[in-house]
């Protein structure tokens, strides 16, 4: 019964699986295959058991017992089958359009992208042929090429190095005065009486939650502020950079170019330009306009593998990057030029962070090989290293008063003395899966906070004393991962960035704020 779906007339049973079966059935089956037509397991003529039964005659069907009974039998078959032969026709024909379909479409495809290179093919020769005409000063060819240096047209093969300006002597005398200028002041400095009090910063909780990147690309990788207009700035995954009032709690502008995602963003002081790096290995210059919008002015393409960091110069004239090609580039701002691309040799895995120091004549960069590296801008030599870290160097933070530097890796963050080049605190924050991806000493060099699974903002004490701990903040993305955060002026607030699409800010409810002032 099991193989016919009939009452078997000579029955047996197996052994194993208790199944009923037609004798003469099974015993051919076991003959070609060896094993049960049901379960599928080995089957033997020993494993079947005959069952007695009594003879009497099976009576037959009642369609089967006459001739028009079987004639109908046969037409219902017989209509069966055509009805399943009609839809695997339908089924064949809705193939054959599907197939025609793409097939048109590809063949479309195929004629726009062999029109597009004509096109672009044809503007190649035009523009060449105009500048062989009329050649242009250096400064519109940059113009003109979306960040591409005019001695780019002096390379000979995909090995052939970039000429450089280099950095002149003026530049290196604008550089220590800026240095002279800013230690000078740094001796007087004192702590404003602005700054948010310990107590204060104590009671910090989530004001709000702004949804600024996309749904279907999650991720702030960057966090950036602009004090005097109380404007963040955010790099995301979804490779855009967002401008967010805070005050206003609106989206003022949301800059799109870079095809992957946006690592870096920054802005320069004073002059309304704003800086992004990205993982496409570009970074760009973008200009404010009186409406309110972003222009870019430059897209810098000296790179060869992923723009992991971005870092501007007090003087606000110069800016630095750093990326996975074991490379930093120094910029002139205005030009949007090249001026040296400093290669390290001992460096093969590449940069994965990079901060100036406040008084500008000190660049740190973090790489991928868990190394900290000290370089002198003038002369573009290394002069310290800090080991210590396990995984790449996520992120650095000078400390204002000039005298500490904070680096986040996997292992946690670690504090170094820049006076006597050595580590002297090392905080393991969380467990061995959970990196610390962000730190961030405020303007005043009071607080430094740290960002990972969590948040925690730390007092900054001394050498000698304890930093202790004020406050833990959680990281409310569900994500797990803060990857980013950016003290608010005066430390009024902190700008979160975690692995979904919002910016948390937080800071002190406006009751206790009103009270607090």
């Amino acid at each position: 019964r099991a193989v016919s779906g009939e009452v078997p007339e000579d029955p047996v049973v197996s052994k194993k699986s208790g199944l009923l079966y037609e004798k003469r059935l099974i015993e051919r089956h076991i003959a070609d295959y060896g094993k049960c037509p049901v379960t599928g397991e080995a089957l033997t003529m020993e494993d079947i058991v005959p069952i007695k039964t009594g003879k009497n005659v099976k009576p037959r069907s009642l369609t089967a017992a006459s001739i028009p009974g079987m004639l109908g039998m046969f037409q219902n078959e017989w209509d069966a089958l055509m009805l399943s032969n009609f839809a695997l026709e339908q089924q064949l024909h809705t193939a054959r359009q599907e197939l025609s379909h793409a097939l048109y479409q590809h063949d479309a495809a195929c004629r726009v992208i062999a029109r597009l290179k004509k096109e672009r093919d044809e503007a190649r020769s035009l523009l060449a042929q105009a500048e062989r005409q009329a050649p242009l000063p250096a400064s519109a060819v940059t113009a003109v090429s979306n960040g591409k240096r005019a001695s780019e047209e002096e390379d000979t093969g995909p090995g052939a190095k970039r000429m450089r300006h280099g950095v002149s002597d003026s530049i290196i005398a604008e550089l220590t005065e800026c240095n002279a200028a800013l230690s000078q002041q740094r001796k007087k400095r004192q702590i404003p009486p602005t700054l948010v009090p310990i107590d204060a910063l104590e009671r910090y909780t989530q004001l709000s939650s702004h949804p600024l990147h996309k749904t279907n690309k999650p991720g702030i990788t960057s966090i950036d502020i602009n004090p005097s207009k109380d404007i963040v700035a955010t790099g995301g995954i979804d490779s855009n950079a967002v401008l967010f009032g805070r005050t206003s709690g609106e989206i003022l502008s949301t800059l799109s170019g870079h095809s992957k995602k946006v690592t870096s963003v920054k802005f320069v002081a004073h002059n309304d330009v704003f800086l992004s790096g990205s993982a496409d290995k570009t970074v760009r210059i973008w200009q404010g306009s009186e409406d309110g919008n972003y222009n870019c002015r430059h897209i810098l393409k000296d790179h060869t593998a992923e723009v992991q960091a971005v870092t501007i110069h007090a003087t606000n004239n110069y800016f630095v990057t750093a990326s996975l090609d074991a490379t930093w580039c120094f910029y002139d701002l205005s030009s949007g030029l090249c001026l040296t691309q400093v290669e390290d040799p001992t460096n093969s895995m590449g940069y994965t962070s990079a901060a100036f120091h406040p008084d500008g004549l000190i660049l740190g960069t973090g790489t991928v090989g868990s190394t900290v590296r000290i370089w002198d801008v003038k002369s573009r030599g290394n002069v310290a290293n800090f080991d210590g870290h396990t995984g790449a160097v996520t992120a650095i933070s000078f400390s204002e008063n000039g005298y500490f530097l904070a680096t986040a890796a996997h292992d946690g963050v670690k504090l170094w003395d820049l006076r006597k080049l050595k580590n002297f605190r090392s905080y393991e924050l969380y467990d061995q899966d959970t990196p610390t991806n962000s730190v961030d000493f405020d303007h005043s060099g009071s607080y430094l906070a740290m960002a990972g699974s969590d948040i925690r903002v730390y007092q900054v004490g001394s050498v000698k004393a304890e930093w202790n701990c004020l406050k833990t903040l959680p990281d409310l993305s569900g994500t797990g991962r803060a990857t980013c955060v950016k003290f608010g002026p005066d430390a009024r607030y902190l700008a979160v960035g975690s692995m979904d699409r919002n910016l948390r800010v937080f800071g002190l409810p406006e009751e206790d704020a009103s009270t607090e002032s």
